[in-house]
């Protein structure tokens, strides 16, 4: 109706106010707006009585009155409210659902991550751990799928998921993973199902460090000897008192304190701790360096020397074959981590002359004053340590240190007795790298008093020599010597020729625990081959051979072998003393490897995951 009278008063009002006919109008519609015409308004009009100008058939009159249904505005604000009030309803149980699986899958990653930190706390008994910790939290048994133990990796070039190594060991991290159900109270009329699934996993992992180091057996200096042998070893003359090496034992350098000592003389700026390690480095720098760290006058004195006798020395070493920093490699020069580690001045000093030698031949005649002995003449070679090894490392159980695979061909002259002057006494030894293994750090919780290391050891395979060994074979390390007898006694028409071998190894290493008071005092204990029963020097006698030629005839000479054999025998203490402190001064035993923690680090576990 309001479109019909609109459509009138269009027609029907001219632009100047004026009426005009209702032309152009079809005339059932023109019959309509003469009805209308007029009318102020359409109220009136609807008033107004008037017949229908549209008589029709019925399908004609029914959509006509869907055209006035679709074109009448009254009620859109109730069929808008009940269509809103639908979507509203709709996301209200939307809501409900969501926030309860969120709130319970929080609260499911929460239990998770609690289950982690209590198993990485308690590695040996993870399972357990994480068990108990599932059921105090009012969790069924079954919603515990899975605890691993494992390491973690913190490497951001690798993914979240694959930072963490299931099954390897020494394990040092556990990952939880849970699934649990939780209920839907509106959403299961679309899912069907009356339950989600919730599925969460949790990573944990503890720091356990420790430092510790393999051989240095310089307990007892002798000045004489480390002079000649440290100083060819650096390329120059040392003279050093005794006094002097022992202050240089007593002394304690902090390794961080002295790589950024060296560090800043070698103009390295910015750089980390392992760029340090793996830089060729002068060994003027380093004694430079350990003069700075030292904490002594006395030590920083002996240093001092030292330097002056290396003046003009172009050396350069690489200290990353002696020193691993583990995870403190990345750490900025200059940075201090949480563990400390001091070491006594005179090991890293004897180590990094040893370095420094390479594979070269250390040649000395000794006079040590020992009974029953006129003269020591030493060949020593030193070789390289095995790949990836140190002397020093900071790591987790699994890191491992070794000594250096160490040559001794000591030509001995011993005081003869009767008609036999003199014995020539041809000694090879060869002592193969020891190992030490971290097995395990058990941090005590919480108290740190009760921590503790256990090392596995295995003491350098020795094996030993009466024969004639040339200086070609001291070089080769990729074979063992296998001398022929060598000339004892030359009494010109008479000739005593011998050749004997000793091997002593361990069969299996050694278990070796330092409590938190040893690692405080950085207790040196001492690993011996448990087939060490005897003096090297009694081992080689017991399976000594001798010749003895007379002439061309090689007629006998009866007595002369016992003789030659007694006053080896005689001589026994004195060599094994003698071989025992060239090799405590090269840092290694006979026979037996020197081992101590110097640091340790406990962190409680930590989620990473």
């Amino acid at each position: 109706m309001r479109r019909y009278f609109d459509r009138c008063r269009r027609f029907f009002t001219s632009p100047h106010g004026g009426e005009r006919p209702a032309l152009g109008l079809d005339p059932r519609v023109a019959s309509e707006c003469e009805r209308v015409r007029g009318l102020p308004s359409l109220d009136e009009a609807f008033r107004a009585p008037h017949p229908d100008p549209l008589p029709a058939k019925s399908g004609a009159r029914g959509q006509g009155l869907l055209r006035r249904f679709a074109a009448n505005e009254r009620g859109n604000v109730a069929f808008i409210a009940a269509a809103c009030m639908v979507l509203v309803t709709g996301c209200a149980a939307l809501g409900v659902d969501v926030g309860a699986v969120f709130t319970d899958k929080r609260r499911a990653q929460s239990a998770a991550d609690l289950a982690a930190i209590v198993a990485a706390s308690d590695l040996s008994r993870a399972s357990r751990a994480a068990a108990a910790t599932v059921a105090k939290n009012h969790y069924p048994p079954d919603s515990l799928v899975a605890v691993e133990t494992g390491v973690y990796t913190a490497n951001t070039s690798l993914g979240p998921q694959q930072r963490f190594s299931a099954g390897t060991t020494p394990a040092s991290a556990v990952r939880v993973t849970m699934q649990t159900r939780t209920p839907l109270f509106f959403g299961k009329v679309l899912t069907g199902d009356p339950t989600v699934n919730l599925r969460v996993t949790s990573v944990a992992t503890t720091t356990q460090l420790a430092t510790f180091a393999i051989g240095s057996r310089l307990a007892a200096v002798n000045g004489g000897l480390l002079n000649a042998l440290l100083g060819q070893m650096l390329g120059t003359s040392l003279s050093l008192s005794a006094m002097d090496y022992q202050a240089l034992a007593d002394a304690k350098i902090n390794l961080f304190d002295f790589m950024s000592a060296l560090a800043t003389r070698a103009s390295l700026t910015g750089a980390s701790y392992d760029t340090l390690l793996q830089s060729n480095l002068k060994i003027t720098d380093i004694i430079g360096a350990l003069q700075t760290s030292s904490t002594t006058s006395a030590a920083s004195s002996a240093l001092s020397n030292i330097g002056s006798a290396l003046s003009g020395i172009s050396t350069k070493i690489a200290l990353g074959q002696l020193i691993d920093a583990g995870p403190y490699s990345n750490m900025t020069v200059g940075q201090q981590p949480k563990v400390g580690v001091d070491l006594a001045a005179l090991d890293l000093l004897s180590a990094t002359a040893q370095l420094a030698n390479g594979t070269h031949q250390i040649a000395a005649s000794l006079n040590l004053g020992l009974p029953g002995i006129a003269g020591i003449t030493l060949q020593i070679t030193v070789g390289e340590r095995p790949v990836g090894s140190n002397w020093i490392t900071i790591g987790q159980a699994g890191a491992s240190v070794h000594t250096a695979q160490t040559r001794i061909f000591a030509t001995i002259q011993l005081l003869g007795s009767g008609s036999v002057a003199a014995v020539n006494l041809p000694v090879y030894v060869e002592v193969a790298s020891g190992t030490a293994t971290l097995n395990s750090v058990s941090c005590g919780y919480p108290d740190i008093a009760s921590s503790k290391v256990e090392l596995g050891v295995s003491p350098g395979i020795v094996d030993a020599w009466i024969g004639n060994v040339t200086s070609a074979e001291m070089t080769n390390f990729s074979t063992k010597p296998n001398p022929p007898a060598a000339t004892l006694v030359d009494l010109g028409a008479v000739k005593v020729t011998g050749r004997a071998h000793a091997a002593m190894a361990n069969t299996a290493a050694t278990n070796v625990n330092f409590t938190y008071a040893d690692i405080q005092a950085q207790t040196r204990k001492t690993v011996t081959t448990t087939s060490f029963t005897s003096s090297l020097t009694a081992s080689l006698l017991g399976d000594l051979a001798l010749a003895i030629q007379l002439g061309p005839l090689a007629l006998p000479v009866p007595g002369l072998g016992p003789q030659v054999t007694s006053i080896i025998s005689g001589a026994t203490s004195s060599v094994d003393t003698l071989l025992n402190t060239v090799l405590q001064t090269l840092g290694v035993g006979l026979g037996q490897a020197d081992v101590w923690v110097a640091a340790i680090r406990c962190d409680g576990a930590v989620l990473v995951n």
